[in-house]
């Protein structure tokens, strides 16, 4: 299981990405910086919080998961 801050840095570094790719295709194709970086920022904000939470439910869903041995050695 993941720690909520672990989810939290994952969604942050994988956004951060995300930002620099949409800014510059909507700076690439409007020309305008500051329409770019506004768009960047909102579609940033709403997939950082659409990422977690995506992330969180998953770690509820027992499809895929192996089961911890009884015992280790």
């Amino acid at each position: 299981m993941e720690t909520k801050i672990r989810t939290i840095i994952k969604a942050l570094t994988w956004r951060t990405g995300g930002l620099i790719i949409t800014t510059s295709v909507v700076w690439t194709v409007t020309g305008e910086i500051k329409l770019a970086a506004s768009i960047g920022l909102v579609d940033t904000i709403i997939k950082l919080i659409a990422y977690y939470v995506h992330e969180r439910c998953w770690l509820k869903i027992r499809f895929g998961k192996m089961k911890p041995p009884e015992y280790q050695i």
